[in-house]
């Protein structure tokens, strides 16, 4: 799968999707395998930790957030083994236009506060 293609395209619209839904009944953050497992069942097979994984989630937030206004949708995905998102989320959090301030934690836990309210009503 290759960023620019169709099959790439529908993949992220199932990313965003589901993304979307678990910020809307809480944020409650899920595995990079538990959303592999979520897009292998809408028909995109897309590894949990290679691949397209990293690029579909940078792009969902960006395309969710495109001024940096809005909270990243990447951030309910965490490494299974530590409960925290990759390196990748703080590194697009920190870049413009999103600058998101404070140390990891704060950083994380602010945009999963930001996500339950934003999509609480959507």
């Amino acid at each position: 799968m290759q960023k620019g293609t169709r099959e790439y395209e529908d993949a992220l619209e199932a990313v965003i999707d589901i993304l979307r839904s678990r910020a809307r009944q809480g944020a409650t953050p899920l595995t990079y395998g538990d959303l592999s497992g979520e897009l292998a069942r809408r028909g995109h097979h897309v590894p949990a930790h290679e691949g397209p994984m990293p690029y579909l989630l940078e792009d969902a937030s960006v395309q969710g957030s495109p001024d940096g206004s809005l909270p990243l949708l990447s951030a309910l995905v965490v490494l299974k083994d530590t409960g925290w998102p990759s390196t990748g989320f703080f590194k697009l959090a920190r870049r413009a236009p999103y600058k998101r301030p404070g140390d990891d934690v704060l950083l994380w836990t602010r945009e999963i506060e930001k996500l339950a309210e934003h999509y609480a009503t959507r």
